[in-house]
């Protein structure tokens, strides 16, 4: 895939400096207009990354929170959980940043609360709200592949449910979501995306604000799909990885 990608590049950036239809030269490292323009995109790296680990952060929080009671055997505890996993993966992302950035706000005033979300955290609260019902479901599905003998033998023992949890389920079911886990961290820096259409200075809204001034929405488009092509190249290496690092420590 790196080698792949690297031509791909090679291949685009074979035509700067062309006449024609092409305009690489917007994006040519070797002229001071397309170095500019290169190291303005690249500059939204860092928002689109910090926003990306604080949403997914926050996103195995609440989904840990969700999927914990989805699993008790009463009823009444459990409804919730399924209710709100249900709810959330029903909303399309883009609606519901434009309610989290808009809408959210005007409810929290009318309850006394004045709160004002900027862009960053609006695409944050969005994103982790979103990926929380996939995260739940990651753990739900971890947790349960843990024989049930554990918890059993847990309970012979005299521990308490959360204490079950805490020191023999979690351990063991980590070691088995972390990969998935990660595959959702993937999911999440493509879907910061959206972060550009409420003003968020990160990959996608400096390439639309580059195409306005340099009318070359082609070129600056395709450089746009390389960065996010190395940054999710870099995560599925780390992934993969990990993934050999669990398999590794599973056969020992």
């Amino acid at each position: 895939m790196k080698n792949i990608a690297a031509l791909l590049a090679l291949t685009l950036l074979a035509g700067c400096g062309t006449s024609g239809t092409w305009g690489w030269y917007v994006i040519d490292p070797t002229t001071p207009n397309g170095w500019n323009n290169i190291t303005f995109l690249l500059n939204g790296f860092g928002a689109t990354i910090l926003l990306s680990v604080i949403a997914a952060v926050m996103s195995m929080v609440i989904g840990l929170m969700v999927a914990l009671p989805g699993m008790s055997s009463n009823r009444w505890i459990r409804l919730p959980s399924r209710i709100y996993i249900e709810f959330v993966r029903a909303i399309p992302l883009l609606p519901m940043l434009f309610w989290v950035f808009y809408g959210l706000p005007v409810v929290l005033k009318s309850m006394g609360i004045s709160v004002s979300i900027d862009a960053f955290w609006g695409a944050v609260i969005t994103l982790a709200i979103s990926d929380s019902a996939f995260t739940a479901e990651i753990y739900r599905s971890g947790i349960q592949s843990i024989a049930r003998g554990q918890t059993e033998a847990a309970k012979t023992i005299g521990l308490t449910y959360s204490q079950t949890m805490r020191y023999v389920i979690l351990p063991q079911a980590i070691r088995r979501i972390l990969p998935p886990l990660a595959n959702q961290f993937i999911y999440i820096v493509k879907m910061s995306a959206f972060a550009s259409v409420i003003g968020m200075q990160e990959l996608t809204r400096r390439a639309n604000e580059l195409v306005v001034t340099e009318y070359r929405p082609l070129e600056i488009y395709t450089l746009l799909i390389l960065e996010y092509l190395v940054l999710v190249l870099i995560i599925s290496s780390f992934v993969r990885w990990l993934e050999r690092r669990m398999g590794a420590d599973e056969s020992r």
